[in-house]
């Protein structure tokens, strides 16, 4: 028997875009067996819009979509965040953070339905084929992957289109994008297209969440935004769950054009790639919590967490959020959060996102020692000794030197 035989029922994660729909009539013809298509809803907005028709008439024996915005939120992005993770300087991790919880449903749902097999739309160039696949293999070391990409002789979206047409799949094939976006709660992302020329700017109409800072008000927003242990839980004094607290900081931050990024990063399968994203809401989080954190975590134990920033922002967007060495770190990340909480005020203002203020009954800030004017409680002669002892190896060093 081929591999392909042996497969009973297949659980497809699927959007409902042309990949997948394709994908989901080539698994039906190819494998000749029931086919689940599995949604996550993590904040796509219409995109959700009457995917289960179109999955039943692309032929799905079942359809799943499932409501984990908030899952999202509190066991994925606030821990990601905690641990103010970004990659490569500047991105906030958006698509990578997805995948796992994408992944772990589809395990989930796949073992609910007693499917031999999972399979994704990734292509095999990308980072989201290692992302899903690691996390289905450390879920369930026996499941069968299928990867599409990888196997099938459709090599090009006109032969997805024309492969749509024959078996009158529906999909928006009329409607041509100049690039590929992927969108959930904590952030949009563009690639591909006009934008795989790194000197192309993008154009003002692709964005979705923000506005040009050029556009946004000419007023400043001040906010005040709660932590407790590391976690926001209030904006302006209203306490919020986790999903509702970043709908509300993505309004604020879309209106002043916070939170747009376009670099050029390195994937983990091993080329480049010019990516483009709008984060309002994290960008505005990312920055509290870090003001949060200066006046409420000691200096080493800073020092020793930011040491371990690139550690963590690589397993993330390489996709080990179900390893070994990231269950550690995150229980690291969560030692280092028990003292930051508080509050920070922010200024928001035509992209820019200022920290006005923070304030905190944990507070490691002593005025009295930090102050530039009289003060009863800090010797200054001390520091005669301090620097002549820190001076020592680099007085040593000079000696060898001849100097």
């Amino acid at each position: 028997m081929t591999m392909r035989s042996k497969v009973k029922k297949i659980v497809l994660a699927y959007s409902g875009g042309l990949d997948t729909s394709v994908i989901l009539r080539w698994l039906i013809e190819e494998y000749g067996c029931d086919v689940v298509a599995y949604t996550a809803n993590l904040g796509q907005a219409e995109e959700l819009e009457n995917l289960e028709e179109k999955a039943i008439k692309t032929g799905a024996s079942k359809v799943y979509i499932e409501d984990l915005q908030e899952e999202f939120v509190r066991d994925y992005i606030f821990p990601m965040l905690k641990a103010n993770a970004v990659y490569e300087g500047g991105y906030l991790l958006g698509t990578s953070i997805a995948r796992p919880l994408i992944a772990k449903k589809q395990i989930e749902i796949a073992e609910k339905e007693g499917a031999d097999a999972v399979c994704h739309g990734a292509t095999g160039k990308g980072n989201d084929q290692v992302r899903f696949e690691l996390t289905y293999l450390a879920l369930d070391p026996h499941i069968t992957i299928i990867a599409p990409w990888r196997e099938w002789e459709l090599d090009s979206r006109k032969s997805l289109i024309e492969y749509a047409k024959k078996y009158a799949i529906p999909v928006p094939i009329t409607e041509e994008k100049p690039y590929s976006s992927d969108r959930n709660l904590f952030h949009i992302s563009f690639e591909g297209g006009v934008l795989e020329d790194p000197w192309n700017e993008p154009r003002e109409d692709m964005y979705l969440l923000t506005v040009s800072p050029e556009n946004a008000r000419d007023e400043a927003t001040y906010i005040e935004i709660d932590f407790e242990a590391g976690v926001p839980i209030a904006v302006n004094g209203d306490k919020k769950t986790p999903v509702s607290l970043l709908e509300y900081l993505n309004e604020l931050g879309g209106q002043n054009g916070i939170g747009r990024l376009d670099i050029v990063e390195n994937r983990y399968v091993g080329m480049k790639s010019r990516g483009v994203y709008e984060t309002p809401g994290g960008t505005i989080l990312h920055i509290a919590h870090k003001a949060m954190e200066s006046i409420t975590m000691d200096r080493e134990v800073m020092h020793f967490r930011d040491s371990l920033i690139p550690r963590y922002s690589e397993l993330t967007y390489y996709g080990y959020w179900f390893s070994p060495e990231m269950e550690l770190l995150r229980k690291m990340i969560d030692e280092t959060q028990s003292d930051v909480s508080g509050t920070v005020r922010l200024k928001l203002y035509k992209g820019n996102c200022l920290v006005a203020g923070r304030k905190s009954p944990d507070s490691l800030y002593h005025q009295g020692f930090a102050t530039f004017e009289e003060d009863t409680v800090y010797n200054q002669d001390d520091a005669s000794g301090f620097i002549k002892t820190n001076a020592l190896r680099l007085r040593i060093h000079a000696m060898k030197k001849g100097r």
